[in-house]
């Protein structure tokens, strides 16, 4: 009795909607004609607007957008059920939407002129074993919620986990500027994405025992299922792979900096330049020093002192007095100098048109007090003043309270005194009542 009770906790035959209502919604959401192709493209824009500007925000906009989802899904389901035409329909679709999706990204970053990879289009080039795991899981998540009577809220944070938008805007900014490896590497993602979803979907499918639409015999449904453990096989090994590599990386880039830490920040030296390359044979390291100098006896010490580190098959290179470490320097230098110039002049421009609207005279309240004693309190300011669309220009606006009204004399040499300090402008005087 217990044991029951457990297990429906995990019956997901429970809340299911009707398999054929199900069928139906796939089915119906596969095809990109029409809206869904102008969606598709829509989003491919936004998403490579995000992921040029690195604004991850934009890029989770665009994957809640995006229907490419759909295909996939149906592709799942076709591949459970057996039915070849709708397996044929969706691969269809989902080799248009790509290639739609290529296309207009591939447009955008040929157009766009920063061409810079930022780290949100870094992330997506070298897929590992977790995307695989994230992208089956996802599936899993997104083909229950399909197949409930009530489908809650899963699908939009599935949209955004599986993540099949960014992988195809990085391989059309990889054609755009001719980097085959960004390419291949984005592509592969949204690969592993597609099927493992495609993949879950079909688990599921088969879990919820949806019927058949053709009959296949036991050696067919064999060759299938060989085919899919390919697949399966062929896509997971270099994941595991890339994986194994980044770990090691990863070990490598602590162990770098244990060592640099060690022995020559936490003795006084200064490191004015550190770059390591990990994609060479041997791994190199470049380092130079703000002041100090190394003998080759002290450099031969150093190189000793890695092993102990666990630094193997590195190359340590120390730059002395070097014309092409002043050149990399002059460079950063000039780098910096022209962000900063461009910041200034953004400044200079919003400081300037902020000057047009302040007044800055130091000695008008003073005067004011002086020469109009009966003002209490007053507000002074530059007002666009409108006319119509094609006539606007700026007034200076003098709002007083006074403990007695001033005369119409009094008030026309308060008029003329506001003029001579604003020549340029036209005066405007109001009473507070």
């Amino acid at each position: 009795m217990a044991n029951s009770k457990f297990i429906r906790f995990f019956n997901l035959h429970t809340g299911e909607d009707k398999k054929e209502n199900v069928l139906e919604n796939v089915v119906n959401n596969i095809s990109f004609r029409g809206a869904n192709l102008w969606i598709l493209a829509c989003a491919i824009v936004i998403a490579s607007v995000g992921l040029n500007v690195n604004s991850t925000a934009v890029i989770i906009g665009a994957m809640l957008i995006s229907p490419l989802m759909s295909p996939i899904v149906g592709a799942g389901f076709a591949l459970g059920v057996y039915d070849f035409p709708l397996l044929k329909k969706s691969l269809k679709n989902l080799l248009i939407a790509t290639f739609v999706s290529l296309l207009v990204s591939f447009l955008y970053f040929t157009i766009s002129p920063f061409k810079d990879a930022q780290s949100e289009l870094l992330a997506r080039t070298s897929p590992n074993i977790y995307d695989v795991l994230i992208a089956f899981f996802g599936g899993l998540v997104g083909v229950i919620a399909i197949t409930r009577v009530e489908k809650g809220n899963p699908i939009p944070g599935v949209a955004i986990a599986t993540a099949l938008m960014p992988p195809l805007c990085t391989a059309g900014y990889g054609l755009a500027i001719g980097n085959l490896s960004y390419f291949a590497g984005a592509l592969y993602l949204y690969m592993i994405n597609c099927f493992f979803i495609c993949l879950s979907t079909f688990i599921i499918v088969k879990y919820l025992n949806y019927p058949k639409v053709n009959f296949v015999d036991a050696n067919r449904e064999k060759k299938i299922t060989r085919v899919i453990s390919l697949i399966i096989l062929v896509l997971i090994i270099p994941s595991i792979y890339f994986a194994y590599t980044l770990l090691e990386q990863k070990k490598y880039s602590q162990k770098i900096n244990n060592f640099v830490q060690t022995v020559f920040t936490d003795k006084g030296y200064t490191v004015l330049f550190e770059r390591t390359n990990y994609n060479t044979n041997p791994k190199k390291l470049e380092l130079a020093f703000l002041i100090k100098k190394f003998s080759k006896q002290e450099v031969e010490e150093i190189k000793k002192e890695m092993k102990d580190f666990g630094i193997t098959n590195t190359e340590l290179i120390i730059r002395q007095d070097n014309n092409d470490l002043k050149t990399d320097i002059l460079n950063e230098i000039n780098k910096t100098q022209q962000n900063l110039s461009e910041k200034d002049l953004r400044i200079k421009q919003l400081n300037a048109e902020l000057n047009k609207y302040q007044i800055n005279t130091p000695n008008l309240q003073q005067n004011i007090k002086v020469l109009f004693p009966q003002i209490k309190r007053y507000s002074i300011g530059i007002q666009n003043q409108i006319i119509n669309t094609d006539s606007v220009y700026n007034m200076i606006s003098l709002i007083y309270e006074a403990d007695k009204t001033l005369s119409p004399e009094e008030t026309s040499k308060l008029e003329n005194w506001i003029k001579i300090q604003f020549p340029e402008n036209q005066v405007n005087i109001i009473e507070k009542k």
